[in-house]
């Protein structure tokens, strides 16, 4: 197997914004494009104990390779401030939490849409050479038909696809009206070490590893599982493709799995044996609920020449491996939304 995430000389001495870069798939894409030989800007958002997010997992070299900016989205001022100077922009940072979205639906506006416009603004003005926006599957809501390609409806199910769905034709308004060189990237379910128990791979890794029962909501959902560094690699070829711009990429395996099946997955990988229990404050509303999403990645196949590598039980067993050794952060006793 060809590793993914092989260097190429393309980012050695790029000048690269990285929005989100203390979340999960950010910290890893960071991770890489420092190694990679990138100048990497790592904006995170602001908190008065300098905490870094997950870019605190990263070996001490790889820190000090990144200038960090802690701030936020929603300021403009500062939002231009990181952008300028930067040839290419990754712009993942957002809120995600879906039950969080129930929650606070105003802040998912303002982060995820007003943060979107300032980051195109931003490179609109500094004339950036690429912009790759972060979309998500669950803009697709339930599915109309399988598997998912890039032309199927997009669908507010939640106060947090609504937010993307806005965010994502922001990305398309600055292309079509100004032409900035932008393209969108719409991972499916990502999975990997670092990943926080807001995912359900953690929540039921986690539990499986310090509890007797698993407690989850739906266990019918069906969901494409990618590995996080196929979903890196699938960054870094949008950004890399002359190809990519104006484009929208689905990245996903094109396999579906049930959140049920997933569980006996990762019960046999742990070898334990554990009552599993659907706790009504888990599950989502019933028009909420997207009941499948499962990846059509021809037009990354083919534009790109991006496939995955990685399996699910690959993947699991990486993932497994990182989340045993680093149980002290998850609470697993309570619901993280």
């Amino acid at each position: 197997m060809i590793h993914p995430l092989t260097h190429t000389t393309f980012w050695r001495s790029k000048r690269v914004l990285l929005t989100g870069a203390g979340g999960f798939i950010g910290s890893h894409l960071a991770e890489y494009l420092v190694r990679a030989g990138a100048h990497v800007k790592a904006l995170v958002h602001y908190n008065s104990r300098n905490d870094w997010g997950l870019l605190e997992c990263l070996p001490d070299d790889m820190k000090a390779g990144l200038e960090v900016l802690p701030g936020d989205l929603t300021d403009i001022t500062f939002v231009g401030q990181a952008v300028r100077d930067c040839q290419i922009v990754f712009h993942l940072g957002a809120l995600i939490a879906i039950p969080y979205s129930y929650r606070s639906p105003r802040h998912f506006i303002d982060t995820n849409v007003l943060g979107t416009l300032n980051v195109m603004q931003a490179c609109l003005d500094a004339r950036v050479s690429k912009v790759v926006h972060t979309s998500t599957s669950e803009t697709y809501g339930s599915a109309r038909y399988t598997p998912m390609d890039e032309a199927h409806p997009l669908q507010g199910q939640s106060p947090y696809a609504a937010s993307k769905i806005a965010a994502d034709k922001v990305a398309e308004s600055f292309y079509c009206s100004y032409e900035l060189p932008v393209a969108t990237i719409r991972p499916f379910n990502v999975f990997g070490p670092r990943q926080s128990a807001r995912a359900v791979i953690p929540t039921i890794i986690s539990q499986a590893l310090a509890k007797e029962t698993i407690r989850l909501g739906s266990l019918n959902p069906i969901r494409d599982f990618t590995f996080v560094e196929d979903t890196v690699s699938a960054f870094l070829k949008v950004a890399e493709s002359s190809q990519s711009i104006g484009e929208v990429f689905n990245i996903g395996t094109g396999h579906g799995i049930t959140i049920g099946e997933v569980t006996e997955m990762i019960l046999d990988l742990c070898g334990r044996q554990k009552n599993v229990v659907v706790e009504e404050e888990r599950r989502r509303p019933t028009h909420s609920e997207v009941i499948a999403l499962l990846c059509n990645n021809a037009k990354a196949k083919a534009i790109l020449g991006w496939e995955p590598q990685y399996t699910l039980p690959q993947g699991l067993h990486r993932t497994i491996d990182d989340i045993a050794n680093h149980l002290h952060r998850y609470k697993t006793g309570i619901f993280n939304i």
